[in-house]
Order: C-alpha cells, then sequence, then structure tokens
C-alpha cells in the first residue's frame, strides 16, 4: 500500500513566520530608502540608505528561505 504524505505543520509555521518577516522587510526596505533619497542633504543619509538597501535584500533572502520552507513543509525533503 502506498503511504500518503502529510504536511508538516512545525515547518509550515516556520515558513509562515519567516514570510511575515520578509512582509515586513518588504515594507521597511522601500520605506527607508525613500526617507534617505528625500533627504540627501542631512547627514545620515548613507547610513540610511545602507540600511535600506540591507532591508531590500533581507527581504529578498527571506522570501526564497520561506518559499523553500513551504516547500519542504509539503513536499518533503528530497536530498540526494
Amino acid at each position: 500500500m502506498e503511504e500518503t504524505k502529510r504536511t508538516d505543520k512545525e515547518v509550515l509555521s516556520k515558513g509562515i513566520r519567516i514570510m511575515l518577516i520578509c512582509l515586513l522587510l518588504m515594507f521597511a526596505g522601500p520605506t527607508v530608502v525613500h526617507i534617505a533619497f528625500s533627504n540627501d542633504d542631512k547627514p545620515l543619509y548613507i547610513p540610511l540608505l545602507i540600511l535600506g538597501i540591507l532591508f531590500c535584500v533581507g527581504a529578498i533572502f527571506t522570501l526564497f528561505k520561506g518559499i523553500q520552507t513551504i516547500m519542504i513543509s509539503l513536499f518533503g525533503e528530497n536530498r540526494k
């Protein structure tokens, strides 16, 4: 008899938490970059710009990590 695969609920909840962090970073990154570009004459221009770019890169990374975690919870881990 064929074994039915079940969704791993713990891994799925971890993936959803990662995606929520991604959502936060997706809003925070462009907002901080916009604030930096609108205040380019201030002394905090460069640190805010670097922080905003790091938030955007973090959003991309957590997006891929969250999708990967959700896929592992649904289909299992097939590493060879």
